[in-house]
């Protein structure tokens, strides 16, 4: 009679920087060595290098196996993989934000260029942008004016995003979601490099609660 199988214990989670060979894990005779400020030891004993990273307080660790003999810095490791884990979690959380940019169908020119600055300003974050054009009251009979004006915004940010789909009209509000582009190949045609980036995220408060005055007066 077979046994009864006990619980599955849960994968462990596999660690990205196990792999990394350090101090004592170096097994090769020399190796080329980096020291924690950038400059070049050169070619020493294995044995040497580790004295003088423990010395210092610090690691040994293998930064570039496939070289010969294989290069190896002089770092605090547990800084290192606490930095890189930083960076990692910032870029997840970087690139799963949503901002969104809101327009009117008869937005005058000096605010529509407001808009897009904005809107270049959180696409060249790699953040993705959801552009929103609302209808308020006889506007929706002329639902056309504001379709153009979402299309006109997709032309003019194509040097930053991407539309992810055609614009739809959703109740009163017209959406379309814009990817940013490559960082290579983003090129801001509004948002200018003296511009200050708090002045500009600001406005868009500024522009919600001009925006409640004006549906005060229909």
């Amino acid at each position: 009679m077979p046994k009864p199988r006990g619980r599955r214990r849960p994968p462990r989670k596999l660690d990205p920087f196990a792999q990394i060979r350090r101090n004592h894990r170096i097994r090769v005779p020399k190796i080329r060595v980096v020291g924690p400020d950038g400059k070049q030891y050169g070619v020493m004993d294995t044995k040497e290098a580790l004295e003088v990273a423990q010395g210092a307080g610090l690691d040994l660790v293998e930064v570039a196996a496939q070289a010969k003999p294989p290069v190896c810095r002089i770092m605090d490791f547990g800084k290192y993989v606490y930095e890189q884990q930083k960076k990692s979690k910032d870029n997840k959380s970087t690139s799963s934000k949503v901002k969104e940019v809101k327009f009117r169908p008869r937005v005058e020119q000096h605010d529509y260029e407001t808009k897009l600055r904005r809107a270049e300003l959180f696409l060249s974050k790699g953040n993705k942008l959801k552009l929103t054009l609302s209808f308020r009251g006889r506007e929706m009979s002329h639902t056309e004016i504001g379709f153009e004006t979402i299309r006109r915004a997709i032309a003019d940010l194509e040097t930053m995003g991407h539309a992810d789909n055609t614009p739809k009209l959703v109740g009163r509000n017209i959406n379309v979601m814009v990817s940013p582009l490559p960082a290579n190949k983003r090129k801001p045609k509004f948002l200018r490099e003296d511009d200050d980036h708090d002045e500009i995220e600001a406005t868009e408060h500024h522009d919600e609660d001009h925006g409640d005055e004006e549906e005060s007066h229909d």
